[in-house]
């Protein structure tokens, strides 16, 4: 069995592409039942944010399963299979666990080294774990891709070296309307995106923020969080029309702000505006960048600005990590692989000395209790002896590479009853 990992993200696809696969909580739930129905799956989950859907899968086929788990993506964006596939990416086995490690460590974001894609990731576990469709092996691989983001952020400032979304856009909007603190600013939406949009603006003191929701206590509390207005989602166009800065993170499978409603808004008022939209799929259309005095800003710009911060030695160092963790890992679970084979042959030469001394008793039913306590234990130390080298062998050789399995050879040059060997119980990897 092997990990297999097949994604679309910011750095495959364009944000139109993306916006044709992301996905609302129904769907990754829907998703990650498709991935765990597919023939050659046994396990499956979804990391799913603004800007990557990717299914992670324990398969016992390769091809097939890659066939499988892309079809369920092309399918999600409504495209043909040529016109989608040279933007979804593939990751197997080793290369499967570096790419969840380098995602969980902040390595794979738009913003470099952010903070969000950890609890992304935590909740891909915990919903898989909620579904039953994650297992053994997806379970100790996300947890240890957990433990690795959590030490790349506590040993490095990597989450300081670049910009959230929420600063970036803010940055470039300053050209248009200048400091936060000067402005009014609308928040449309109340998600843990719009959370962060909220907090940023108030540590930055904006003039007044304003926060509209379809669902009006959500609203009410964010509101409340952060000491700032709840404004009811019907009054939106009079939100928008007092507003220097807007950012819309809804999630909405629509367009929230429409050119038309902006531009009722508005009237004839040509004062500088910045719409920022952080959701996908978009919540703005993009004709409202045409009305006097609007400037859009999305994620495709978003991704331009971001992928020109050099996060320098912070990043350096995080790859490290990474690596020696991926290294860590891999070489517990090659080791953990032989353990059932290990295990087989010991109890095998067990077998072979109590037969040996039962044996012994038949044909020498005199021998005092101690000789008889000599003899099985001097037995045992001879059949210890001699597997103790071929067992630390196998070990060691089961983390060099090339398409041998040592651990296959063992157990036919001994002759170990295959069912002996898979009735033994794969130890997790910590």
């Amino acid at each position: 069995m092997s990990v297999l990992v097949v994604g679309i993200s910011h750095n495959s696809a364009p944000v139109g592409i993306l916006e044709r696969v992301a996905l609302d909580a129904d769907g990754v739930h829907k998703l990650v039942s498709d991935a765990v129905s597919c023939g050659n799956v046994t396990e499956a989950t979804v990391i799913s944010t603004c800007n990557r859907v990717e299914i992670y899968a324990e398969v016992d086929r390769f091809h097939g399963s890659v066939e499988d788990l892309s079809r369920l993506l092309v399918e999600r964006a409504g495209e043909t299979a040529e016109m989608m596939l040279p933007h979804l990416y593939v990751h197997y086995d080793d290369g499967a666990v570096a790419h969840l490690f380098q995602v969980a460590a902040g390595l794979d974001s738009m913003a470099v080294g952010e903070g969000q894609i950890l609890g992304q990731t935590r909740e891909a576990l915990r919903l898989g774990q909620e579904l039953g469709s994650v297992g053994p092996a997806l379970n100790v691989l996300f947890q240890q891709a957990l433990r690795v983001g959590k030490r790349s952020r506590a040993e490095t400032g990597i989450d300081q070296v670049a910009p959230s979304l929420v600063s970036a856009a803010l940055e470039q909007s300053e050209s248009t309307t200048g400091p936060v603190a000067a402005n009014r600013v609308v928040i449309v939406g109340a998600g843990a995106m719009a959370g962060l949009a909220t907090a940023t603006v108030t540590r930055l003191g904006a003039a007044r923020v304003s926060v509209v929701n379809r669902t009006a206590d959500r609203a009410s509390r964010l509101a409340t969080e952060y000491g700032v207005q709840a404004v009811a989602f019907a009054e939106l166009p009079l939100a928008l029309a007092d507003a220097d800065v807007v950012i819309s993170c809804t999630g909405s499978s629509g367009a929230v702000i429409t050119r038309e409603m902006l531009a009722a808004a508005r009237g004839d008022d040509v004062r500088a505006l910045s719409v920022i939209d952080i959701a996908l799929p978009r919540d703005v259309e993009a004709s409202v960048a045409s009305l006097p005095g609007v400037r859009l800003i999305d994620l495709a710009d978003l991704a331009t600005a971001l992928h020109d911060t050099e996060a320098g030695g912070e990043v350096r160092e995080v790859r490290r990590i990474v690596g020696e963790e991926v290294t860590a890992f891999l070489t517990a679970r090659r080791q953990a692989s032989v353990a059932p084979t290990v295990v087989a042959l010991r109890s095998m030469a067990t077998s072979v000395v109590d037969a040996e001394l039962s044996r012994l008793d038949t044909r020498l039913p005199g021998l005092d209790a101690a000789a008889r306590e000599e003899i099985r234990r001097t037995v045992n130390r001879v059949a210890d002896k001699l597997l103790h080298e071929p067992t630390v062998r196998v070990k060691e050789l089961a983390n060099a590479d090339g398409a041998v399995s040592y651990a296959a050879a063992l157990a036919e040059l001994f002759a170990l009853d295959p069912e002996a060997v898979s009735a033994v119980t794969r130890p997790e990897v910590s």
